[in-house]
Parts: structure tokens; sequence; C-alpha cells
């Protein structure tokens, strides 16, 4: 039935395919009994395997079993469920949260819930697919603006001036570029043209801020952004994602949220272990202090030996290739040289961009930094680059 649209995917190099990861330390990974260097992970803190998310699931399991059994509208809702909420919405500075079983099932719950008939939803051209698909789901006029163009933007709020109401959702950083949106402008437009701001912070929570709480802190804009979204699966080291805002919304994703509403709710240990993870992010601001100056120290190798990182301002580094055959060639390259990276083609990134997608995190040493470094210096001498 699906044998003519897989081989079509095979002879454009665009077939996807699983690798299973046998066991891991930190960013050191064995695939196949082999002993690889991770540089693809989005745990940017090293907190994932962090002895005080481990105990503090542990505990929850021993005392309230695992599964949550039911949706939190039934019965799903714990008292740790509670406890992070409001543990979120300290830290991101708001009123209330809501928890998500996702980012994906955020961004498809609150999108929809928020636009409708009569909306309009302006979204940045590289959003996340799962912002695009919460776009496609709802039941609002969609407007893409290029990317970070503020004057193409408010070109298109010109058009829609008139809607019943107008939604900007954009990426706090986009997950493939590593670029950082420009939030203050946006937010000076929504507020000229009384639209709603929507950020999704996934590869922002836990790396940018003065504290880690993500982009509206790194740029100043407490109190001017209505929605947060953001995950506890990236930086945090844990599962689930999250909506922070106004009590309001957060009552009306309750009522209108339909990924939240029709899920079974987030384990009770998964709960425990993210507010472990928001403890460690607070009380160790040294693994994001290591995070930058990894992600320095990377950054300027690979600039030094010519390779083309785009326009990078964060952990996320992407090497450009532009071809998806040779990105797929690189990373089996990479492979060979005990790097463990992953080739991202369309449909994840628009046709002729294809990259490798590498990520530093706080749990690199300065030494696998350097030896990743050595694999592209060794590419790009053998042509590859």
């Amino acid at each position: 039935m699906f044998e003519l649209e897989l081989s079509q995917l095979e002879h454009q190099q665009l077939a996807r395919h699983l690798i299973v990861v046998d066991s891991t330390d930190g960013p050191h990974i064995t695939v196949n009994g082999r002993s690889m260097l991770l540089m693809c992970s989005n745990d940017y803190l090293g907190l994932s395997y962090h002895s005080a998310l481990r105990l503090a699931a542990q505990q929850s399991m021993e005392n309230c079993g695992f599964g949550s059994g039911a949706s939190r509208l039934v019965s799903g809702t714990s008292a740790l469920h509670q406890e992070l909420e409001k543990k979120i919405a300290r830290f991101k500075g708001t009123e209330a949260a809501l928890l998500f079983n996702s980012g994906y099932a955020a961004n498809t719950g609150i999108i929809p819930a928020i636009a409708s008939t009569g909306d309009v939803v302006l979204s940045d051209c590289l959003n996340h697919a799962s912002i695009v698909d919460g776009c496609r789901l709802s039941k609002a006029e969609i407007l893409v603006y290029r990317h970070k163009d503020l004057e193409h933007l408010e070109t298109l709020m010109h058009t829609c001036i008139h809607a019943r109401r107008k939604l900007i959702v954009t990426d706090g950083v986009f997950s493939m570029d590593g670029d950082i949106a420009p939030l203050p402008g946006i937010v000076s437009l929504a507020e000229k043209y009384n639209a709603i701001v929507m950020v999704d912070d996934a590869h922002s929570t836990g790396v940018l801020g003065r504290t880690g709480k993500g982009s509206v802190e790194h740029f100043g804009l407490s109190g001017r952004v209505s929605i947060q979204m953001g995950t506890l699966g990236k930086a945090l080291g844990s599962f689930g994602a999250y909506a922070a805002g106004s009590k309001d919304l957060i009552d009306f994703l309750i009522n209108h949220a339909r990924s939240f509403i029709y899920s079974t709710a987030l384990p009770s240990s998964v709960c425990a272990a993210s507010l472990a993870a928001i403890d460690v992010l607070e009380q160790e601001p040294e693994r994001r202090e290591k995070l930058w100056k990894n992600r320095s120290h990377f950054l300027t190798g690979l600039n030094a030996f010519g390779i083309n990182t785009g326009d990078s301002e964060t952990p996320i580094v992407p090497v450009h290739v532009g071809d998806s055959g040779q990105a797929l060639k690189l990373a089996e390259k990479l492979f060979t040289y005990g790097i463990y990276v992953t080739a991202i083609r369309p449909p994840t990134v628009p046709v002729g961009s294809a990259r490798i997608r590498t990520t530093v995190t706080a749990a690199h040493s300065w030494e696998d930094i350097d030896l990743a470094l050595d694999a592209f210096k060794r590419l790009r001498s053998e042509g590859y680059l």
C-alpha cells in the first residue's frame, strides 16, 4: 500500500529511519555497542540524568504509582500537578500555568482554542511544525510573515486590522537555526494593533534570560507577552509542556484546549522530576554559564574552519549543507568518527537548506567539544564541507 511513496522518499534522500540508542551516560551514548559523542540532544543543561530528578521521580512512584489513570478533568489531577503549575507560574512570572503532555500537544491545543472563525493568526515562516499544525487546526485565517521580518509582519497586520482577534505566534528560539525571535519588535506591533502575542519558549526556557526563564526575561518584557508556552523535556530534562499566562487564559484553556481535555494526565513522577528540575535550574546557575562557554568554544572553532553556521545565536548550531544527500553523507561520516548527529532535511527545513543540526550542552567537557571540532575539521579537509 505504501511501497511507492516510501521508495520515492528513499530516492529523494528524504526517508527517515529510527536508530536505537542502547544506553546513555550524559553526552556519551552507546549505539550498536559502540560509544558515541552525542551532539544533537536538546538536554541543554544536562538535567535528564541529574540525581535530584531521578530521586524525585522514584519517590513519587513509591507514593503514587506510575500512571495517572485518567485525564485531568476526570480523576487525573494530583497534588503534584497543581504544585508544578504553581511553580511554573512563579518561575515564568505569570498568574497561572497549565500542563500539557508535550510541546506538540500544547501548540495544537492552545492555538485552536484561542483563534477561530473571524480571527487571524500571524505566524513566522520558520515556526516549528507544531505551531504550523496548531494554526491549521484553528478556523482562523493564517498569515505567514517572512522570517523575523517586522516590516512584513506590520504590512500583514494592516490587512487584518478589523479582525475579531489577532494572534501573533513565534518561536522564541528557532529550533533548526538557533536564532532568536525579535520579540521586542513583535510585542510593540502587537500593542500598536491590539494583538495577542504567543511565544514558544521550548528552546529558550533554561537557556535564555539572566536566570534561565526564557525569551521574555531575555528581552525584559515581563507582563507584555500574553501566552508563554514552553517544554519541560529539553533544558529541564523531564517531559511535558505548559502554557503560562493570566488566570483567565488558563481557565479558558482548561475549557477549550482539546489536547488538554482529552489526554490522560502526565504521571505524577514526571511532575515530581519537573519540580526538581526547576529547583536545580535556580540553584545551579553555573550550568547555564558552562552551557554558554561551551557554545562559544564550539562556534568559534567551526567558524575558524570556515564552516557555515548561519545566524545561530544559541547552543543550537546548524552546519549548513543545502543538499539532502550531502547532509546524509556528512552524518554518516561523522558517525564513523564517533560523533552522533542527524541530517535535517525537508520538510523539517525548506528545500535546499538541509543541514547537520548540532547542539552543545552544559554536560559536554572541553575535550568532548574538541573531539567534535576535530571531526568537522577532518570533514572540511577531506572536501565534505
